[in-house]
């Protein structure tokens, strides 16, 4: 539909689509987690943030939860790097995030994902 609105070939709109990380061909969940790995946060802990987001939610990053109220993906950069490591649920920003935060962060936004169905 958007190839035939611009008059523009399909294949062009894909690589559009597939070029940002904003954009996604594949349903997101509910609540879409970024974790920044720019340089302050990855030298702060990002890498570890990854891996505890993907243990309690059971899926990697680049996926989303079965019950569709999660996706994890990585940005080069939320602009908060004096707030490092940092990961973005929505519009909402949480700063100096450590691994012992993830599980009352996921339960806190899972809680809010229900209410607001």
């Amino acid at each position: 539909m958007v190839a035939a609105y611009l008059d523009v070939p399909e294949s062009r709109v894909y690589s559009v689509a597939t070029f940002y990380q904003a954009l996604s061909l594949v349903p997101q969940g509910k609540k879409v987690i970024k974790v920044c790995n720019g340089t302050a946060c990855h030298l702060r802990g990002s890498p570890g943030l990854i891996k505890a987001l993907e243990a309690n939610l059971g899926v990697k990053c680049g996926q989303t939860t079965e019950d569709g109220i999660f996706s994890i993906q990585t940005v080069n950069c939320l602009g908060a790097c004096a707030m490092a490591p940092v990961i973005m649920i929505n519009d909402r920003v949480y700063g100096k995030v450590t691994i012992s935060q993830i599980p009352e962060i996921l339960e806190e936004e899972r809680q809010d994902a229900l209410q607001n169905r």
